[in-house]
């Protein structure tokens, strides 16, 4: 499975827990630990929110891709 997003590792440096960022969205855990895993991903609307909540760039958590023109 391709990992698409960087949420986990984001959450550990930021010091926060899957569950903070469920209760700061209104999702379940189970949700938010299916975007740690890569197993679903966030739309981009919740993806800036998630940005938002943890002072970061969006594009901090998403992985580059390697597409090389």
């Amino acid at each position: 499975m391709a990992k698409i997003n960087r949420l986990k590792v984001v959450l550990v440096e930021k010091e926060k827990s899957g569950k903070w960022l469920a209760d700061q969205l209104g999702k379940s855990t189970c949700t938010v630990s299916k975007w740690c895993s890569n197993t679903t991903q966030p739309d981009l609307q919740t993806l800036t929110k998630i940005a938002q909540l943890l002072n970061v760039d969006t594009r901090d958590l998403l992985t580059p891709s390697n597409i090389q023109d």
